[in-house]
């Protein structure tokens, strides 16, 4: 049975992030995104501070104060789930989105907390953002969508939920990146999905 991509990481190589052999190709269209945010603690408001590191209890404080809302957006138009979706804290997105946050908001990147959280190889927060009806064919600036960058860290497993979850596999970015196209074999990402029993 074929994969659905192949990979060429070294063993040092942190994992996904893109193989050597496609970081040149993948950066040449937009689709190396950095992963995380670049923070600087000033900047941040308590909440939003308090998500990027995870700290779940200061999270259940601000917000059972009444200090913030759970939508509030600092200078870069993060949501505190965009910041705890890009560093990982899937206990920290589980409890935003039971406090009915909203999954399908753009940051000053025009990128979701799944467009977010999948160049950054976090799953897990995926996972929850998906089953809470994040819309997986949402773009970014670059015309990037979530199955994009999946593709470009070669996360097999996030591909299939995606499609799963009805991402547009026809999506192209600005680039005219076509996840729809052919391999040498004749399959599509889509169908290499359906053979090994993700679709």
């Amino acid at each position: 049975m074929k994969k659905l991509f192949t990979s060429r990481r070294r063993k040092d190589e942190p994992r996904g992030s893109c193989s050597p052999l496609l970081a040149g190709r993948w950066a040449s269209i937009g689709l190396l995104a950095q992963s995380g945010y670049t923070l600087r603690d000033k900047n941040l408001k308590k909440l939003h501070r308090a998500a990027s590191v995870g700290d779940l209890e200061k999270v259940k404080e601000y917000l059972q104060l009444k200090e913030h809302d759970v939508n509030t957006r600092d200078r870069d138009l993060r949501t505190p789930l965009h910041l705890a979706c890009a560093n990982g804290y899937s206990n920290t997105v589980s409890f935003l989105t039971e406090k009915q946050c909203k999954v399908n908001v753009w940051d000053g990147e025009n990128r979701s907390p799944l467009t977010k959280a999948v160049p950054c190889d976090q799953e897990s927060c995926a996972t929850i953002l998906l089953e809470c009806s994040a819309d997986p064919s949402l773009v970014d600036l670059d015309g990037n969508t979530a199955l994009h960058y999946a593709a470009c860290r070669q996360s097999v497993s996030l591909a299939a939920k995606l499609l799963k979850h009805k991402a547009n596999l026809e999506a192209q970015n600005k680039q005219e990146v076509d996840l729809s196209c052919q391999d040498i074999y004749g399959f599509t990402a889509e169908e290499y999905a359906s053979f090994n029993g993700f679709t």
